[in-house]
């Protein structure tokens, strides 16, 4: 369910003094030149249905750079007749290098797509598919600091068990633990 956050109207700071953020309602406020302005921030469901859009990104890609890095190394995996979960489990707990390089590049692709499309765009291809955008807590585009926190939140998040994603369904500002170290919302627009 999306949640409306009204912001504030902000007065205008001397240039040298940083804009704080207002303590009343969320903590999010429109910049000073923006005046007052409402904005939806995205829900769950539709920040996970951007999220597999993104996934159908990265992952052809890190299969692809696994498949090369396959062949320039000699690693795959063990051949086998049924791939059940049994199989992928015993690769697991086994610690197969195969499985554990193409664990690793889809990490590190995934955690550069995410890095390079935050900073240059504030949004990712899928944010872009369902039209949402990454704002810090003034209302502006986050930061290149801001957007590097944010994706090393997402190792956060995934470490906690996907907790810190989950609590995107329950915050009441719809922020998982990755916005709340950053500083930063996701709205609808």
């Amino acid at each position: 369910m999306d949640r409306d956050v009204r912001n504030a109207a902000a007065a205008p700071a001397a240039p040298s003094t940083p804009r704080a953020p207002q303590a009343e309602g969320s903590g999010l406020r429109s910049s000073a030149r923006a005046g007052t302005a409402t904005v939806h921030v995205a829900g769950f469901w539709r920040r996970l249905a951007a999220a597999m859009i993104d996934l159908g990104v990265v992952a052809p890609v890190a299969l692809i750079l696994t498949w090369f890095t396959s062949l320039i190394t000699g690693v795959s995996l063990p051949p086998s007749r049924t791939r059940g979960l049994d199989f992928w489990l015993d690769l697991a707990l086994s610690s197969d290098p195969a499985l554990l390089t193409a664990f690793g590049l889809l990490i590190a692709v995934g955690l550069i797509y995410l890095l390079v499309f935050q900073i240059t765009t504030a949004r990712t291809l899928g944010m872009r598919v369902l039209k949402l955008r990454i704002i810090d807590v003034y209302g502006d585009p986050p930061t290149s600091a801001r957007c590097a926190v944010r994706t090393l939140g997402y190792l956060a998040g995934a470490a906690t068990l996907l907790l810190g994603f989950l609590w995107i369904g329950f915050d009441s500002e719809k922020r998982g633990l990755h916005d709340w170290l950053a500083g930063t919302y996701v709205i609808r627009g």
